[in-house]
């Protein structure tokens, strides 16, 4: 079994979620894609504008589309207030999946930022890392990581995925009154409208 942690804000999950999960599916055959909503990302002090219940329930909106999609609670806000890191999050599931092949799914511009991860080495042993090309940081600025061949040997260069939406600018633009169909899917529109979120 090919499981892969998405992890990340989802706030809200929009098209570009769908295609980076859909593409990473296909290309690495992947048997789940878990989107796991963060409770607290330590590298975003700010955290999420809307609450863990909504993004999760716009999450699982989002996986209905695609059998291989999966809602997960794996990264819910802990019960002492402290930050999700993904190195117990991926402990936790080769834990409880102990027969799966694990994956992280990331971004370019998060990849580079691993060394301010909690125990980057740890990371690249407990799970193999598909990393999405994003415009504005090319694939090729891996190399300034350092990483050891083996290391660079469980790294996945996923370059297919043009479909970039700026999530600071679709909350800008849900908070102007605009619906922002053309970069939400259509039951998570609904819900904002309904929840009345990010007005």
């Amino acid at each position: 079994m090919r499981v892969a942690l998405f992890g990340g804000s989802f706030d809200p999950p929009h098209h570009g979620h769908i295609a980076i999960a859909t593409a990473a599916a296909d290309a690495f055959e992947l048997d789940t894609v878990l989107f796991a909503p963060t409770g607290h990302q330590p590298l975003k002090p700010d955290g999420a504008l809307a609450e863990f219940g909504d993004r999760l329930a716009m999450v699982e909106l989002v996986c209905a589309e695609d059998p291989r999609f999966a809602a997960s609670k794996v990264d819910s806000p802990r019960p002492d207030g402290m930050p999700n890191y993904t190195v117990e999050t991926l402990t936790l599931l080769k834990e409880t999946m102990p027969e799966a092949k694990l994956f992280n799914l990331v971004g370019a511009d998060s990849f580079l930022d691993l060394p301010r991860w909690r125990l980057p080495e740890r990371l690249l042993e407990l799970a193999e890392w598909i990393v999405v090309s994003r415009p504005g940081f090319p694939i090729g600025s891996l190399s300034e990581l350092g990483l050891t061949p083996n290391q660079r040997g469980r790294i996945h260069l996923l370059q297919t995925v043009h479909e970039d939406v700026a999530a600071t600018n679709l909350r800008e633009r849900l908070e102007a009154g605009d619906p922002c169909t053309d970069l939400l899917p259509e039951a998570v529109a609904s819900y904002i409208q309904k929840r009345q979120l990010y007005c």
